[in-house]
Order: C-alpha cells, then structure tokens, then sequence
C-alpha cells in the first residue's frame, strides 16, 4: 500500500501540482524568473480562439479513437470469432487478430513515415494512384486545411482498430456457448443473439475499451507531431500540441502549463463520468440476475 502511494505521489501527485503551480506565473523556463499573476493565464484562455479549436479538435479525436475503432472492433471480433475461427480454423483466425493489432505496437514515428509517404502529395502512394486513373490535379491530404484532419483521423483509427479487436475477441471467448445454443433452440437469429446475449456479456471489456480509448483521444500527441504539427491553419491543432508549442517554441510555460492543467482535469472528470456509468451498469446487472 504504501510503495503504491509513493509512486503516485512521485509519478503523479508530485508534477501535477508542479504544474498547476507553474501556470500560476509568467514563466519563460529555464533561469528566467518567474513573476506571480493568479489565474491570469486561466482567464487568457477563455478567450484564446486556438484553445477552444484545439478542444474542439479533441471531439473528432474521440471519434477516430473511440467510436470509429470500438464499433468497427466489435464488428471485426465478431467475425473473426463467429465465422473465421468457426469455418476456417483458429490459426487463420490468430493471424488475422495479430495483423490487426500490429500497428499498434509500432513506433509512431514509423508508422508517421508510412502515412507521409502514403498521403504526400507529390510522390504519395494515394495520389499516384489518382493520377494514374486520370485525376490531375489530386489532393494534398496533410497539408490542405479541409482535408487534413480527416487524414489525420483515418490514421488514428488504422493505429487503434487492432486495441478494441483484440480486447473483445477475448471478452467473446468468455461468454458461456449455452446461452447462444438456448437463444438458437428459441429460433433467435445470429443480431437477436448478439443484442440479447454478447453486447450485455461484454460490457465490462466495452467500458474499459472506452475509458482507456477516450483518454488516449484527449491526451493525443505524437501521431499531431508526426504528421501535421498541428496545422495547416490549426486544423489538427489538439490541447497536448498547443500545450507543448507554448511550452518549447513561444517559451509560454506557465500558458502551457494551464493548458496541461485544464486538460488533466478534463481527462479526470471524463474518467470519472465514464468509471460511475461503469459501476451503475455492473450494479444493474447484478440485480438484474
């Protein structure tokens, strides 16, 4: 017990504070002195347009790393578990499963050098292709304002889809066959058995998906920094980006370290929420037994 709260307060507790009380300050880093001003820097932020873009660019995050993977891993698992595994065999069925997940243990930065190369628009596998069926004057996917933050999320969710996939294939594994040979000897169909028996079944692996998928979405930063930095234009601006362009280019750290600190507790507040629907669902379906 107590090795474990001197790491949190180490690892944790420590430098958030640490942050919360930098961004009490003017601050330019390093030996530079550091000069109080309250909550200056909080108000600031209230009317900083590329804060609330950055914040606004957080809910397409979410859904390129949380809606789009958890819905499309679910879809992938069940496949994989009810037809792959079923008609063709296991091994197939592994292979597959490892295929998915395999970019998300890449580096980012390699997976960032794939996608520059596949997007770029000069000598990108994308638009050569586009040429060669006739499309001129194809587009430029990472540096166009309207197209670069669809780029970027259709990235997030090839890196993602592999995390839900695997989670919930082994949540199906664990649903007892019973209840789905008791559902089809009621004449229930393959979608009524899923509705009825798998999604309630899964449940507790569906909210850690969420919880831990929605946190990485709100705290997102290195695919930002491979691909696009933020731009063109602050169209994939996000609140860990900005938060790290004031602490190291403009040399705003206390700025910055406001940003850190809303955003923490934003992911705190979010974590919360999501952990009390998590135990309200575990407590009904306990009474619901």
């Amino acid at each position: 017990m107590i090795p474990g709260l001197l790491s949190f307060g180490i690892v944790v507790l420590v430098p958030f504070l640490l942050n919360i009380w930098y961004s009490l300050h003017s601050w330019k880093g390093g030996l530079a002195p550091k000069r109080w001003i309250g909550l200056d820097n909080y108000v600031a932020l209230l009317s900083d347009d590329a804060f609330w873009l950055s914040f606004r660019n957080s809910l397409s995050m979410i859904a390129a790393m949380v809606v789009v993977p958890t819905l499309l891993g679910l879809l992938l698992a069940a496949v994989l578990f009810d037809y792959v595994a079923k008609h063709w065999s296991s091994r197939v069925s592994s292979f597959l499963r490892a295929t998915y997940y395999l970019p998300q243990i890449l580096p980012i930065s390699v997976a960032g050098i794939v996608w520059n190369w596949i997007l770029n628009s000069q000598t990108g596998a994308v638009n050569v292709l586009l040429r060669g069926i006739g499309i001129e004057a194809p587009p430029n996917w990472l540096g166009s304002p309207g197209l670069a933050l669809g780029s970027v999320m259709l990235v997030l969710i090839w890196i993602q889809i592999g995390y839900p996939t695997v989670i919930f294939m082994s949540a199906l594994a664990r649903v007892d066959p019973e209840l789905y040979e008791a559902a089809e000897l009621d004449g229930a169909g393959w979608f009524a058995r899923f509705r009825a028996i798998t999604i309630p079944q899964i449940s507790p692996e569906t909210f850690v998906i969420v919880l831990t998928c929605t946190i990485a979405a709100l705290k997102v930063f290195a695919p930002i920094y491979v691909l696009t930095r933020g731009g063109p234009e602050g169209s994939t601006l996000v609140p860990s980006y900005y938060s790290y362009l004031n602490f190291f280019d403009t040399s705003r750290v206390g700025y910055g370290a406001a940003i850190a600190t809303v955003l923490t507790l934003i992911i705190i507040i979010v974590a919360g929420g999501i952990q009390v629907l998590q135990n309200r669902s575990a407590r009904a379906s306990e009474e619901g037994r």
